[in-house]
């Protein structure tokens, strides 16, 4: 007898109601589709009762788990309070969370405008840098991802996720830190960043030579964890800015401890940026955006503007305890640590099995590409697919991306520990065992 969830319906059914009411652009996971219903810690469950480990996080986004106490408490205890005011109004969350965001966020980053999404964030920022500098045209990378709308997707860098014909001139791409699929084909340890150096070439050959903005994840989230080497966001910064451009760092994914030890990002990278963007993670799955910027950059948008559900107080709340629990339990350290344990454990997997052709990333935010051929890295969707299934098999949950869909992306929870990781990683041998 088909499960049934607490409405009546077996899943069978909610698929069938998924198909009739939702747009069919709103893809889900797997061909018969999970209906997820409860979550707690690591852990979340389907309308069957069945339980998995859940490691993607909602896409990096339940930063400290599912239904943690402090969140749930704080979302209650401000709704029960105040629930809404619009930015017409100071709201004291609103304050406390942007004062807290200056304080956490690297160099000079200080003023915040707070809206609903990572899309809102990186169109705020993208229009900010072309009010601040002047200029229009705006530099962003191959297989990048920064959003839904006109604008974000115009500086998206990856074909599935652009929809219809492009109506925001001004945007050109320049080639990704992509060092497992090098654009110059050179090895990392020779190829003195010529991926970044590029850059130069790009401005005054596709551009009219004068820059608003670069806009770059730290590493690249949807474009399957593609992470640059060492030195190639000092290299790129400095070009950018010689030509009058400003450096925007989305943070959607990689910010709150997810590389480990840092807060941000691109704090590995040891370059500040002008404006970071926020979203995901930052309120632990409540819905939010934020722009920070330093403060001749954000003092420089003009009057009026207007965010009817940026900075709600309830979701800012929730933020606020989220952060809270990062900091008290002190998750970007252990990002690092069970993050290089997962690490590992990858690397083995690596050893053992030829469809693996790359492992990267840094703290909880490991990619694996799966290839048909390690010489000639052809890639291998249909591996993905199929470790898909297997690990779902076994109890675990796990995410997809790249341009080609072969890129297995697992970004659990920060709380995750070892045994969580060795969880995951059984699942995982078993699932390309199985292949």
């Amino acid at each position: 007898m088909a499960a049934q969830n607490i409405a009546g319906r077996s899943a069978a059914d909610d698929a069938t109601r998924q198909k009739e009411f939702i747009w069919p652009c709103v893809g889900t996971y797997y061909e018969h589709p999970l209906v997820l219903e409860r979550g707690e810690g690591m852990y979340v469950w389907d309308s069957s009762g069945t339980r998995y480990l859940d490691c993607f996080g909602g896409v990096l986004t339940t930063s400290v788990g599912h239904a943690r106490p402090e969140v749930v408490q704080a979302i209650a205890s401000q709704a029960g309070a105040i629930a809404h005011t619009s930015t017409l109004y100071i709201n004291k969350p609103q304050l406390d969370l942007a004062e807290k965001v200056a304080a956490i966020t690297p160099g000079r980053l200080k003023k915040s405008f707070l809206t609903n999404s990572g899309t809102e964030a990186d169109e705020t920022a993208m229009l900010l840098a072309r009010i601040y500098t002047g200029n229009y045209e705006i530099i962003a990378l191959r297989h990048a991802y920064h959003g839904r709308s006109m604008l974000a997707m115009a500086a998206t860098g990856h074909a599935p996720w652009k929809h219809g014909p492009s109506g925001v001139a001004g945007i050109v791409h320049a080639h990704a830190p992509y060092c497992y699929r090098c654009p110059f084909n050179l090895e990392p340890q020779s190829c003195a960043l010529e991926c970044a150096r590029d850059v130069e070439e790009l401005i005054q050959t596709s551009t009219s030579g004068a820059v608003a903005a670069f806009i770059a994840e730290p590493i690249m989230g949807v474009g399957g964890f593609i992470t640059p080497p060492r030195d190639y966001f000092k290299v790129v910064t400095e070009i950018v800015r010689r030509y009058g451009g400003i450096f925007i760092c989305d943070e959607v994914q990689t910010a709150w401890g997810r590389t480990g030890e840092k807060w941000c990002g691109i704090e590995h990278w040891k370059v500040e940026p002008e404006v970071m963007t926020f979203a995901k993670g930052m309120a632990n799955g409540s819905p939010i955006g934020c722009t920070t910027a330093v403060p001749e950059v954000a003092d420089r948008y003009p009057s009026l503007t207007f965010s009817t559900f940026g900075g709600n107080p309830v979701t800012a709340a929730a933020a606020l305890a989220t952060i809270r629990v990062i900091e008290e339990n002190d998750l970007p350290q252990n990002a690092l640590h069970v993050g290089g344990y997962l690490r590992s454990r990858l690397d083995e997997l690596k050893d053992k099995y030829q469809v693996i052709g790359d492992v990267r990333g840094m703290g909880l935010m490991q990619g694996i590409e799966c290839v048909k051929d390690r010489k000639t890295k052809e890639p291998d969707p249909q591996a993905v697919l199929r470790v898909f299934d297997e690990t779902r098999k076994r109890g675990v949950l796990i995410g997809k991306g790249g341009l080609y869909g072969n890129v297995i992306r697992l970004g659990p929870p920060l709380i995750a520990g070892r045994s969580d990781v060795d969880e995951l990683v059984t699942a995982l041998d078993g699932a390309f065992g199985a292949l």
